[in-house]
């Protein structure tokens, strides 16, 4: 299930941005050598990358993870490999930024049916195309508060990004990015992060990029440096960026038990909220469709228990269907 769920997730980074990567890669100013020697590498990758979702144990996950860091690093090294897709590595995340200006490598690794831990590093352009790399150290399982601090490379909140959004303010590039975690045998998380770079070129994670003043409710305490979504490991949920709306989209999650400090109870019922860039913040959207009734109708609420009171996975599993494509 983690590799379908994997390539479920990488599938749709395919479908909406192979077209970025394709185009960055169609340039490519790299030798016959060059791509000789990458897709040589990449034939190692692959097997690698794998062996990391399909590993019979831990150990082997493991290694295949030694073995597979090793051998990129290895091959970025190559003269330009930032123009190399490298697509036949199916269960990685390979995402350049809209400008081009760097793309990020996200992947996870599962200890046990409890413990997924994430994997990530940045590759920036440069001009001669050396290799300038920043690899990312998940540190999400050793804090209690992962959205309350700017973080660096160094102790990053884990994801695998599905979707970079740029924009910019004050002369500054600000690069949002969307991203899933298999958090627990429970529940999964869908993260919103915010990634800029210092003066000094390093990456940097979060800041005070999300703004709550429209919903009384909740500003008093989101003062929030990134923001994620928890919900039950079953249910599908909408979190992405609408290029019509311009917007960043997401399901309103309910407890399906009435038991709203239990997340992996959490499920979509019907509503969305979302994020609407600002004046150089993400400004919160409590309720983003308003659905006008015509004159002797009355509102109904989305079911998603049956008769009995149990969860109807049939009736959740079809909501869940017309909120993807109510939010597209």
């Amino acid at each position: 299930m983690a590799l379908k769920r994997i390539l479920f997730i990488l599938a749709i980074v395919a479908l909406f941005f192979g077209g970025v990567s394709g185009q960055t890669a169609s340039r490519m100013p790299v030798t016959v050598q060059e791509r000789a020697l990458l897709e040589k590498h990449q034939d190692s990758l692959t097997k690698y990358a794998y062996e990391i979702v399909n590993g019979a144990d831990a150990a082997q996950r493991f290694r295949a993870d030694s073995f597979f860091i090793r051998m990129l690093v290895r091959s970025l090294k190559i003269p330009n490999s930032f123009y190399f897709p490298f697509d036949s590595l199916q269960t990685i995340s390979k995402l350049y930024a809209p400008d081009s200006s760097f793309r990020i490598f996200t992947w996870q690794v599962k200890k046990d049916v409890y413990v997924f831990m994430q994997r990530g590093a940045i590759q920036m352009r440069t001009a001669d195309g050396s290799l300038k790399l920043f690899p990312l150290h998940d540190v999400s399982m050793f804090t209690n508060k992962p959205f309350d601090s700017v973080r660096t490379a160094n102790n990053w909140i884990g994801a695998i990004y599905y979707r970079i959004i740029e924009k910019e303010f004050n002369g500054k590039k600000i690069y949002t990015l969307l991203g899933y975690d298999d958090f627990t045998i429970n529940s999964n998380k869908k993260w919103m992060d915010v990634l800029t770079f210092s003066d000094q070129g390093q990456p940097v994670f979060g800041g005070p990029y999300f703004s709550f003043r429209n919903d009384s409710a909740k500003a008093a305490n989101k003062k929030i440096q990134r923001f994620y979504l928890e919900y039950k490991k079953e249910a599908t949920t909408t979190f992405n960026y609408d290029s019509n709306l311009h917007m960043i989209v997401y399901d309103h999650l309910i407890s399906e038990t009435e038991e709203p400090n239990r997340k992996e109870t959490y499920v979509p019922d019907g509503d969305y909220e979302g994020f609407v860039w600002d004046n150089g913040v993400w400004l919160h959207v409590p309720k983003v469709f308003s659905n006008n009734l015509q004159d002797g109708q009355f509102p109904v609420d989305k079911k998603i228990l049956n008769e009995a009171g149990a969860t109807d996975e049939e009736l959740l599993r079809k909501q869940s269907e017309k909120n993807s494509q109510k939010g597209k």
